[in-house]
């Protein structure tokens, strides 16, 4: 069984399209757990509305202390082997659900599976596509300059004994926890990229995530958690790190002055 846990918070603007997002994937075997954060809105009555209807859909609401803690509400409630984390403005690719099935048989456990994710603006227009294919916790450790890690939960599924050995989400992250679960996923489980697109990631105006990006304050929060990982490393793991930095950095600074001479040439 899949397991989708999806935390929400005065979420009405999206919740019925999540909960669609889940039910047209047309899996079996599958739970979606709604875990609200006791909503003001009108997001509980959808979800209600919506259980009363669907027996796959699961909930609860009740006050929490963000995120990270509502995540760990949802997969303590899950029966499911594999967990999907799905936010409440994101959504899947068609029939991404039976996909990821199909792709848990062959893999030992503890795993994680990762594919694309496309990352859509305010307006629907598609910025880019997130392909994490290069997921070694050396090469993730590298930063997102260098090597971008998985942008969104809504492209990899892992077995939920994963967290027998990493723990839960830490509930000191309020933004950066998928980062920081991915770096100890990483570590101990068997990981499967695939070339495939899976999710769908909205960067939204007003929301923390977006709010957090033009303040700047995510890139501090990235650098705390690699080098808090990068410690964590044997001796030798963390040189070899510090040295494929230095020499992308340097690769980058030398391909910049090669384009500088080569324009300077060309207006000659």
């Amino acid at each position: 069984m899949i397991s989708v846990v999806t935390p929400v918070l005065n979420g009405e603007k999206y919740i019925e399209s999540c909960l669609n997002a889940v039910i047209d994937q047309e899996c079996s075997d599958l739970e979606h757990i709604i875990v609200d954060g006791n909503s003001k809105d009108e997001t509980v009555s959808i979800i209600r509305k919506y259980a009363d209807k669907y027996s796959h859909i699961r909930w609860m609401s009740e006050e929490d202390n963000g995120q990270s803690d509502a995540i760990n509400k949802g997969i303590a409630m899950a029966h499911g082997g594999i967990l999907a984390i799905l936010n409440v403005d994101d959504y899947y690719e068609p029939n991404t659900l039976n996909r990821v099935k199909e792709i848990f048989k062959t893999l030992p456990e503890p795993a994680i599976t990762l594919g694309n994710c496309n990352v859509w603006d305010d307006t629907g227009k598609l910025k880019y596509v997130n392909r994490p294919s290069r997921l070694k916790l050396t090469d993730l450790l590298l930063g997102w300059s260098v090597n971008p890690h998985p942008v969104n939960p809504s492209a990899y599924f892992y077995h939920a004994s994963l967290h027998e050995i990493v723990g839960p989400y830490d509930e000191n992250q309020h933004y950066a926890m998928d980062l920081d679960f991915l770096l100890k996923a990483v570590k101990v489980s068997i990981v499967k990229y695939v070339n495939e697109t899976w999710g769908n990631y909205r960067l939204l105006e007003g929301t923390k995530t977006v709010i957090d990006r033009k303040r700047g304050t995510n890139i501090d929060r990235a650098k705390y958690l690699l080098i808090k990982h990068r410690k964590k490393l044997p001796v030798f793991q963390q040189c070899k790190v510090l040295i494929m930095y230095g020499f992308y950095k340097a690769s980058k600074r030398i391909k910049i002055k090669i384009q500088r001479i080569t324009k300077k040439c060309k207006t000659q």
